[in-house]
């Protein structure tokens, strides 16, 4: 048997696949998704929830590409929260409880939707090749799709193993079977392979929760959504209920931790630091007297909640008694036990920034098989592949993020330089340019980069447009005249009297001035529409930041121009350590900045590789 042929396939249709798949499709190549079951696209197979500290940057740099996550989160978004609000812009994260159903039906919508991309349902057990190079798959019934490039979003099924207490068995996540032939497939690519793990909490049944004894937490008034395109909420929202874990809770857990998977030797797979288990937490943080627990509706017609706080791999019997030990969840029932699982994952220094494999051509990895944690981590690297996948079909160069414009290009850069000892999860703390990596102006660094590749479409482009002329407009209304500091004190406005004039734009940067503020000095403000308003103010906030900044995003971009061969050889470079030399021919960086980050370089080192790479330019230009 045999389906009709593609330019590209995705394998798995989880986040990171299906965002893969739209990707390349929008890119106007013909593109197939491979699932288990096209029932499952759009499955949230852990917290029901997008977005958070660092992740919401990466949905709204995917929204500005065009990426179906933000707009799929802002149509099944049942509670939305700005986190960070009362700090500054940079670091504000918006974040959305989900609810399932919705989640999943309007990604169902939307793949079906999108041209040039169909679903085949079946098993990819097999690679099909030309000499090295992967030029399609093998299903389980034998029938082969063949296609110029395959991305693997494998997830978590690759050789999973579920484990709760001391019972063990293999599963992708609960209910579903592994993925074994294509673990063993990769198998002979010989790639650096590792085990990691993550787990879930027990789910329970809301209506056996004593509500009246919780804390209520709701959602913002004024809800700050995903997509550029989106202009209001569309789901009924909802509250959340806040109780925490007491003595009695660590006292239960204490005495079973030789029973839970993890602690009992079950487990040799690395869990995520920032989201770990609550043994962990009663091991790792043994003075604190309590945790927080946040109970998320699963849906507006779900009684099914999710207690953020307490994933597990306890055995059941220990899962009740110890969720009945806390306040307000004392006759709580468990709907589906807290689990953990293990699976595979290929160490992402074998990978190119483009997310491709360059021991086996045309196969790309993206999601949790390249080390990382997180629908949000997941979508953007499936982004990624599915624009470097359809580039390739179209024969023209990757498109390459870095550091200085993306959230995506820090996260890529810290995965294929670093690799990963742990999940990998995405905080804002990891971008060094982050007062310019702002959630609020993703669609200006990254549309019109979109726009050139062809990923983004016409509605968004026009949007796009109509915005960048608002703000222009608006900006220029700013900046047409400056100010006496006399003249800015007479409408109210508190500034230093010491002589300097100033436009609008750098009034503004006062933490203190408001668009409104300067209204009465500036003619025609008040016709701006309040979304340009706000967008001109956090502009303004961080430009003179930006521009001190801009001489490290220079020096940065003038390092990445010093291109290092893949095959370049690390053992002929003579004044090197070892360690560094086993370090740098690890990491394969591909110019001076990503080597310089390579952990352990130094810049002495740095210097012996630079002079060595003039050395050989050199004597190819003679």
């Amino acid at each position: 048997m045999k389906h009709s042929d593609f330019d590209v396939v995705v394998i798995g249709a989880g986040h990171a696949g299906t965002e893969a798949a739209h990707a390349a499709a929008r890119m106007g190549v013909r593109t197939a998704l491979v699932t288990l079951s096209a029932s499952d696209i759009g499955v949230m197979s852990c917290n029901p929830a997008i977005g958070g500290l660092g992740k919401g940057h990466l949905v709204r740099e995917i929204d500005a590409l065009d990426g179906v996550m933000g707009r799929v989160a802002d149509q099944a978004g049942i509670q939305f929260r700005l986190l960070n609000r009362r700090k500054g812009p940079a670091v504000q994260g918006p974040r959305t409880q989900a609810d399932r159903a919705l989640y999943r039906a309007a990604m169902q919508k939307e793949t079906q939707a999108q041209t040039n991309l169909s679903v085949v349902v079946g098993e990819v057990t097999d690679f099909l090749m030309n000499g090295n190079r992967v030029s399609g798959v093998k299903l389980a019934d034998n029938a082969e799709i063949r296609a110029d490039a395959v991305i693997l979003t494998s997830g978590t099924f690759l050789r999973g193993v579920i484990h709760i207490g001391d019972v063990s068995r293999p599963g992708g996540r609960m209910g579903d079977r592994p993925s074994v032939k294509l673990a063993e497939r990769l198998d002979s690519f010989e790639l650096p392979l590792g085990r990691l793990k993550t787990g879930t909490p027990p789910r329970l049944d809301g209506r056996t929760i004593n509500w009246d004894e919780l804390e209520r937490q709701d959602g913002d008034e004024d809800p700050t959504l995903f997509s550029f395109l989106s202009t209001k909420v569309v789901a009924p929202q909802i509250s959340c209920g806040i109780t925490h874990t007491n003595a009695q809770t660590h006292d239960i857990i204490e005495k079973n931790l030789s029973r839970s998977a993890m602690y009992g030797g079950h487990i040799d797979g690395v869990g995520p630091r920032y989201c770990p288990s609550i043994e962990d937490k009663i091991v790792r943080f043994a003075d604190k007297d309590s945790h927080q627990i946040f109970l998320e509706p699963e849906g507006v017609s779900d009684h099914t909640i999710y207690p953020n706080g307490i994933s597990t791999s306890l055995p059941q019997d220990v899962q009740v008694e110890y969720v009945r030990s806390i306040k307000g969840l004392e006759s709580a029932e468990i709907m589906q036990p807290g689990y953990a699982i293990e699976y595979d994952y290929v160490d992402p220094r074998v990978l190119t920034s483009s997310l491709s494999l360059p021991e086996a051509p045309g196969l790309f990895l993206a999601g949790q098989i390249n080390g990382t944690t997180g629908y949000e981590e997941a979508a953007a690297q499936g982004l990624v592949a599915g624009l470097n996948a359809a580039l390739v079909v179209l024969d023209r160069d990757p498109v390459h993020f870095t550091r200085a414009d993306s959230y995506i290009g820090v996260m890529i850069d810290d995965l294929t330089t670093r690799g990963v000892a742990e999940p990998y999860r995405m905080f804002t703390s990891r971008a060094e340019f982050r007062l310019s990596l702002r959630a609020d102006n993703a669609d200006q660094r990254l549309t019109p980069m979109g726009m050139n590749l062809g990923c983004v479409g016409d509605v968004r482009s026009a949007n796009f447009d109509t915005k960048m002329e608002k703000l222009t407009a608006a900006k220029s209304k700013l900046t047409d005249r400056t100010y006496t500091p006399k003249e800015v004190r007479s409408v109210g406005i508190n500034v230093n009297q010491d002589g300097n004039r100033r436009d609008g734009m750098a009034l503004l940067a006062f933490p203190d001035v408001t668009f409104s503020d300067l209204t009465p000095l500036v003619p025609g403000l008040e016709n701006v529409e309040a979304d340009i308003q706000r967008q001109v103010e956090r502009d303004a906030l961080y430009a003179n930041y930006i521009a001190r900044q801009q001489k490290d995003v220079e020096a940065m971009k003038r390092d990445e121009s010093y291109e290092i061969p893949r095959d370049f050889d690390y053992s002929a470079l003579e004044g090197l350590s070892s360690e560094m030399k086993q370090k740098l021919s690890q990491a394969k960086p591909i110019n001076i900045a990503q080597a310089g980050r390579v952990e352990g370089v130094t810049p002495a080192a740095l210097t012996l590789l630079l002079a060595k790479l003039r050395r050989e330019q050199k004597v190819r230009k003679a």
